[in-house]
């Protein structure tokens, strides 16, 4: 049972300046809700049960954010509004949330190699904590990536399909066969943002990944080798070639908030799946869509 959760979340976010100067963007909300809790909520519906967020200089918001606020709840009970309460009590006792700090950005794979101490040798996930992958009412892409996982004994890769003038935003990869009956496909190559024509293939990674022990030790020597950004494709493709690595299409859409128009689709979209707000919203962007002669 992979019971642990390692969410990189200290970069920068410089795709997104002004907004992340003064805030990080994984506490970017999306309506009412941080882009990070939506990560670790997709976590937790998918059997994690302790979380680890590799957090950076100017990102105590993000542990302020799953701590608790007693004084706050206090006032809110005296307002009778239990609701409120609830929902603050939960976020701080979901899962068992842990920070580690990374002093110097060195790219995505020295933030993964800072949770080695944390997870030992069991299988743990990572989830990009700048990345939302909503399923839409069906399996989390976690928990398929878990699933997959407990099948072939071996690192899973979560992908999806895209278009070919997104190929270079991603890292894709290139399946050695056709997936099995369950679909898992065996993992030839990871490409990092290759131009259009260069794709091998058009799955994409959507940041999320299930790994063993055994990256600590890739990372490691890369770390020791290399001064500069230690990127997580290089080890993946170096897992690959020492015994073999799966991918598993999940369901569901992913919101890059790095990106600008994926935060504004992400807010329309979830904001249209509530209950409390989705008719409203839905005739909002009707009447916008009218008086836009649309």
């Amino acid at each position: 049972m992979i019971r642990k959760a390692v969410i990189p979340a200290a970069g920068f976010g410089t795709r997104f300046l002004p907004a992340t100067k003064s805030q990080p963007k994984e506490m970017l909300p999306v309506v009412d809700k941080p882009v990070i809790q939506y990560v670790v909520e997709e976590a937790v519906a998918s059997g994690i049960t302790d979380v680890l967020i590799i957090t950076g200089r100017g990102k105590q918001a993000i542990e302020n954010h799953f701590d608790r606020a007693v004084e706050l709840e206090f006032e809110l009970e005296k307002l009778g509004k239990n609701r409120q309460v609830e929902e603050l009590k939960h976020l701080a006792e979901m899962a068992d949330v842990h920070y580690i700090r990374q002093g110097e950005l060195r790219g995505l794979g020295a933030a993964v190699h800072l949770a080695k101490h944390h997870v030992g040798d069991e299988p743990f996930v990572v989830l990009l904590g700048d990345t939302i992958v909503d399923a839409e009412g069906g399996v989390p892409a976690t928990r398929t990536l878990v699933d997959a996982y407990n099948m072939v004994k071996a690192p899973v890769l979560g992908l999806e399909t895209v278009d070919k003038a997104r190929y270079d935003r991603f890292g894709m990869v290139e399946p050695s066969g056709k997936p099995d009956s369950h679909g898992n496909m065996k993992i030839k190559n990871v490409v990092e943002k290759p131009y259009p024509g260069k794709s091998p293939s058009n799955f994409a990674l959507v940041g999320r990944y299930v790994f063993e022990g055994g990256i600590f030790e890739i990372l490691e020597a890369e770390l020791e080798k290399n001064q500069g950004i230690v990127d997580l494709t290089g080890a993946i493709n170096k897992l690959v070639a020492k015994g073999g690595v799966w991918g598993r299409v999940v369901e569901g859409r992913r919101y890059d908030i790095g990106e600008r128009m994926d935060y504004v689709e992400a807010i329309l979209r979830l904001g249209l799946q509530r209950e409390d707000i989705g008719a409203e919203l839905t005739e909002l962007i009707r009447s916008l869509a009218k008086e836009l002669g649309k």
